[in-house]
């Protein structure tokens, strides 16, 4: 007995001077987020089917023609989603300067060789594939924001520097609202909501809304104004006037205009049922696209429609919940740019299916039907996702 007690002895005492094995932090993962993504692009697709089978039989003998590319493309598009939300955000911050140039040329690409849809050149053919690059232009831009802005620091609140990112931005916006004035538009309310949220000027972005609202409240004289002088072509003039009087220019747009508000009329509390929508027979041009919210608002009813803003209020949440909780600016930056994003395209599309704002072509996110769209906006979830996982959780 007496032998073996200092045989133990010595083996506590080495199992003490051996170092503890430090715990790995735990980390937080919007599983939230994700699985809100995965109900919204499974609705849309749902909705996509409902508002296209009819056309798609006429077209392609397929009535799941539009549901089944889409689906196809959102599947590849969860699957990067989730492979770059596993990468560390900050691997990403290395491509910014590569992304930002590469958008020039694609913009000046596509301008010179798109191929013209609807007398617009917004896709760009790589072999038997085509794609928007326009897409592509929003996530590097909110990517090179995010590292152009963390570098600057506290030095983004001089008005030179606030010129400066705004000089890199408007040139680009530039470009891409010459073929497409809804992403441009995107594109600028994406750099003032990111510099927003970096900066304490908050008089000056109150100033460009008083005058945002200025120019909605005298849209139609300001509009002739810049006709005359030679600074609005006069389709675009044309649709102001469609938008304002939707009745008396119904041959020259205000069609679709129209029967999108029938729809979100005949809906009622309760809409007609999913599938019953009529106006989707060829009365809403392209109801799978641009007007998909009309089709939800008839069959779907004014109950289908707030659901929908819920779901996109509830997303915008996730949103702010990890940019406030990122691990640095530069994962916040990237969080509110992608919020910017989403948000503003949200509210142009509703608005523009509601006639609050002229037509300008823009889509639904996760819900109207656009491969290129569906796969970029997943790629910028699996980013979001990226910032969550780097969030530490405190025990």
């Amino acid at each position: 007995m007496s032998g073996r007690q200092p045989v133990r002895q010595e083996e506590g005492r080495q199992a003490q001077a051996q170092p503890r094995k430090k715990k790995r932090p735990r980390r937080f993962y919007d599983y939230s987020l994700l699985f809100t993504i995965i109900f919204v692009t499974v609705f849309g697709l749902i909705m996509i089917y409902s508002a296209s089978s009819y056309m798609a039989q006429l077209r392609y003998d397929d009535a799941g023609y539009f549901m089944k590319r889409q689906a196809m493309i959102a599947a590849g598009g969860f699957v990067g989603m989730i492979l770059v939300s596993k990468i560390d955000y900050h691997f990403y911050a290395k491509f910014a300067v590569v992304s930002y140039i590469l958008s020039y040329i694609l913009m000046i690409a596509v301008s010179l060789v798109g191929r013209e849809v609807n007398g617009k050149k917004r896709w760009l053919g790589i072999g038997p594939l085509s794609f928007q690059p326009t897409e592509f232009v929003k996530i590097a831009l909110i990517l090179t924001l995010a590292v152009v802005i963390t570098n600057m620091g506290k030095r983004v609140n001089d008005i030179k520097n606030m010129g400066i990112i705004v000089a890199m931005s408007v040139p680009l916006a530039g470009l891409v609202a010459a073929n497409n004035l809804s992403s441009g538009l995107i594109i600028c309310g994406i750099v003032f909501v990111m510099l927003f949220v970096a900066t304490d000027k908050k008089l000056i972005f109150a100033s460009c809304m008083g005058i945002a609202g200025f120019f909605y409240c005298f849209a139609g004289q300001i509009g002739h104004f810049l006709e005359t002088i030679g600074l609005l072509h006069s389709y675009q003039l044309e649709r102001i006037n469609v938008w304002l009087n939707p009745e008396a220019y119904a041959q020259e747009g205000g069609f679709q205009v129209l029967q999108g508000l029938y729809a979100i009329g005949s809906g009622g509390l309760l809409g007609k049922g999913l599938g019953e929508s009529i106006q989707k027979m060829g009365f809403v041009p392209e109801a799978q696209n641009d007007m998909i919210f009309s089709i939800i608002c008839e069959e779907l009813g004014l109950f289908g429609a707030v659901s929908v803003i819920f779901i996109f209020l509830f997303m915008i949440y996730r949103f702010m919940l990890i940019a406030n909780n990122a691990p640095d600016l530069f994962g916040a930056l990237l969080v509110v740019g992608v919020m910017g994003h989403i948000a503003i395209q949200v509210i142009l599309n509703i608005a523009v299916v509601t006639n609050t704002i002229p037509n300008t072509g823009i889509t639904l996110p996760f819900i109207s039907y656009g491969g290129t769209s569906v796969l970029f906006l997943m790629l910028e979830m699996g980013i979001v996702l990226s910032v969550s996982n780097q969030i530490k959780l405190e025990k």
